[in-house]
């Protein structure tokens, strides 16, 4: 019989890697992982529940908030505001930063959530995810501020992202590469499914939403033409795109290619938000060996300044990211 491995087993693995690791990092993956089991019991069952639909509340990135979005913002809430591990969170759903509760102390580290992204595809039954971000605070000690959410991705401590679909899977990376992980529903535990994570070395597919095609620069357009084949392109790529992003860029991860989603007329600075989807997205791919950027400069080196900034991304196999690059350079300035 092969080794099978859980997802705590793994996390205490790495840890053993740190001689001055604490465990507090191994224990906040772990209540992730456990919000991300609670999230996935009630993205199963959807279509029994009256969990579809939209509640009429507006985010406030101006969308709906959909009645699993508000489920699993307090999953993840609630697993994770008590255990001393957190100084401060912020949520997608969230105007303001997120203060841990006065009676619970704080701790050295800080957290940043997508609880549901794509959740606009709930009612048809499209893969939605869970993003994740953790930084060491910046402030000493007491409550956290605004300062101790605003990081660089080249900062980051821990990223991840958990896919809800035929199959819940959960891929994570401390710096020491990326590892997936598949919820066996049976036994109600993530197992190692997908160690040491790398994109392949041949792209296979590009993921745009192509609709857009009007609306973008002349760069953008000219460089989709040479994905198509065209200006001296080695060869097409196939298009594939779903909507929710984090299922776009698990494919991208897994068969290799690219993701964008660039600046456009309607949305000059770009659509995704920087911190909850950019930042930990951009940093799982390129702790598998590829590459993400605005555009005009790697995603790591954007310093945030807003809770809820957003940011155009191109975002996979290294060599396609660098010609979008290019392109870009050429007919934009």
């Amino acid at each position: 019989m092969s080794k099978v491995t859980t997802i705590e087993r793994h996390i205490l693995e790495q840890q053993a890697s740190f001689p001055d690791a604490t465990g507090t990092l191994t224990s906040l993956l772990y209540d992730l992982a456990l919000a991300g089991k609670l999230i996935a019991s009630r993205t199963a069952r959807a279509g029994l529940a009256d969990i579809l639909g939209g509640t009429g509340i507006i985010n406030v990135q101006g969308e709906e908030v959909q009645k699993l979005d508000t489920y699993a913002n307090n999953a993840i809430y609630r697993m994770t505001n008590h255990a001393g591990r957190l100084a401060v969170m912020g949520s997608e759903e969230a105007e303001n930063l997120i203060p841990i509760p006065d009676r619970y102390t704080t701790g050295k580290y800080v957290l940043l959530f997508d609880p549901l992204d794509g959740s606009s595809n709930i009612d048809y039954n499209v893969n939605v995810g869970t993003v994740f971000t953790i930084f060491h605070r910046k402030t000493a000690s007491g409550p956290g501020t605004l300062e101790d959410l605003l990081q660089k991705g080249s900062e980051i401590v821990a990223a991840g992202y958990i896919v809800y679909g035929s199959s819940t899977m959960l891929v994570y990376t401390t710096g020491q590469g990326v590892h997936g992980f598949t919820l066996d529903t049976n036994i109600g535990e993530f197992l190692l499914s997908h160690p040491n994570i790398k994109i392949p070395a041949k792209p296979k597919y590009y993921s745009v939403n192509q609709g857009h095609y009007s609306r973008w620069s002349e760069g953008v357009k000219r460089f989709t033409g040479w994905l198509q084949g065209e200006e001296g392109s080695p060869g097409a790529l196939s298009m594939r795109y779903v909507g929710s992003m984090v299922a776009d860029i698990h494919r991208t991860l897994l068969a290799g290619g690219i993701f964008y989603y660039p600046i456009e007329r309607q949305s000059p600075y770009g659509k995704l938000r920087l911190l909850y989807e950019v930042i930990p997205m951009s940093a799982i791919i390129e702790q598998a060996g590829g590459y993400a950027s605005t555009g005009y400069q790697p995603i790591r080196e954007v310093q945030p300044k807003e809770l809820h900034q957003r940011s155009p991304l191109f975002v996979g196999s290294r060599e396609l990211v660098e010609k979008a690059e290019e392109f870009i350079a050429k007919y934009d300035g």
